[in-house]
């Protein structure tokens, strides 16, 4: 079984943030395979499928980014996976351009407090992620204003299409394992480009 957390913070305020790239990946792969993402347990908002013939559980934590930790401790504790194999966490990354995509296999939190929350509740960094490119932040930006800065009409098409190659990723991590997925889905953005 997999666990598929994409990071966020709740509340209709951060809708089409930057920040919140991780859930709209998740409602992506919620779409595209069909699973309804309504049980509110552990911390989050949850839905149950299957992808690639394995059974799934795709996450949106509800404690705000800061304390992503608690709702993947819980779902990890509860449905007993291995979190270095099973655990598949989605996140914004500032190092990254716009619509870039980085699988990883382990790491530091790169300064992102959600991942660095799950780093502290799971009390190591193996395990899978997929970081989604939201670019630079502007020369005297204050992070957290930028992090929760609302999209351009014209880079929220282009993660729209980011979202779309993240959910494959997913798929490519479930049915290959994550280093074909580094392998296709890390470098320019579009696969085609590899």
């Amino acid at each position: 079984m997999y666990i598929i957390v994409g990071l966020g913070n709740p509340g209709k305020e951060y809708v089409n943030t930057r920040h919140n790239i991780g859930f709209d990946v998740i409602d992506k792969i919620a779409e595209q395979e069909n699973i309804a993402i309504l049980e509110r347990k552990h911390k989050a908002v949850i839905g149950k499928g299957y992808i690639g013939g394995q059974k799934c559980i795709l996450a949106k934590p509800q404690t705000f980014m800061n304390l992503s930790g608690e709702s993947v401790r819980e779902l990890i504790d509860y449905y007993k996976v291995d979190e270095t194999v099973e655990l598949i966490v989605i996140a914004d990354d500032i190092s990254l351009a716009v619509a870039q995509i980085r699988v990883r296999k382990k790491g530091s939190s790169g300064g992102h407090n959600g991942l660095k929350n799950i780093i502290q509740h799971l009390g190591h960094d193996s395990f899978v992620r997929i970081k989604m490119g939201v670019g630079e932040k502007p020369k005297g930006w204050d992070l957290a204003d930028y992090v929760l800065g609302h999209f351009s009409a014209q880079e929220r098409k282009e993660l729209d299409e980011a979202a779309v190659r993240a959910a494959d990723a997913v798929r490519t991590i479930i049915s290959e394992g994550p280093d074909q997925a580094m392998n296709r889905f890390n470098g320019t953005g579009h696969p085609s480009a590899q």
